[in-house]
């Protein structure tokens, strides 16, 4: 084969091979895509932001003013009524300022003195009940039946006997100026707690340090 064959065939091998001319040639940039966003996905962040909106003063202002409002007649009766004459959702709608002044003491007055009159009665029929005669009963068990009826009213009275002290000491706090606040600390008893129990004289922070005490140290 001479020599210009041999070129030939070289030049029509290197014609049928794809690609050979483009891979030493460097790859051209990608063109940017330009193209704006669509209506419904801008609609789309538009409406996830309104989710997220957080809630203004406005929207809260309902639930502020339901939280705060009171009844303008619980609210106001201490000013007409008389302090015996408040009930106790009147006695609580008082303002902070009025805590233990001469409404309220009337109040407390009145309801001490109504349960130790309630004391007293309770203990008049007692005393009439134990004064009957067991020995006429003749069944022995019916005459133990009472017996244990009548030890069972003795300890009622007793621990009514030593309420009636309490009471009696209260009263006096309350002609005294020191009734509603505490032995121990001098701060408000709270109405709450003098309605639940009106002979109290501790808080109810300091009754319940007095009781851890006497659990681990005795009485």
């Amino acid at each position: 084969m001479t020599k210009t064959s041999a070129k030939t065939l070289a030049a029509a091998s290197a014609s049928h091979t794809p690609g050979t001319a483009e891979a030493g040639a460097a790859p051209k940039p990608r063109a940017r895509s330009t193209a704006k966003p669509s209506a419904a996905a801008a609609d789309g962040g538009t409406a996830a932001t309104a989710l997220k909106k957080p809630s203004t003063k406005a929207d809260n202002e309902p639930m502020n003013a339901a939280k705060s409002t009171t009844d303008p007649k619980l609210a106001n009766a201490w000013k007409t009524k008389a302090g015996s004459e408040l009930s106790e959702g009147e006695l609580l709608a008082m303002p902070e300022s009025e805590y233990m002044g001469e409404k309220q003491l009337e109040f407390f007055r009145a309801k001490l003195q109504a349960l130790k009159d309630d004391l007293l009665s309770n203990a008049g029929e007692t005393t009439e009940h134990l004064r009957e005669d067991t020995s006429i009963v003749p069944d022995p068990a019916d005459r133990a039946t009472i017996e244990e009826e009548h030890a069972l009213e003795l300890r009622t009275r007793d621990r009514e006997r030593k309420l009636l002290k309490k009471i009696s000491q209260s009263l006096a706090r309350i002609e005294a100026g020191d009734y509603g606040y505490c032995d121990e600390t001098g701060e408000p008893i709270g109405l709450g707690r003098l309605l639940a129990r009106p002979t109290a004289t501790l808080s109810l922070e300091a009754q319940q340090r007095r009781e851890m005490k006497q659990k681990m140290f005795g009485d």
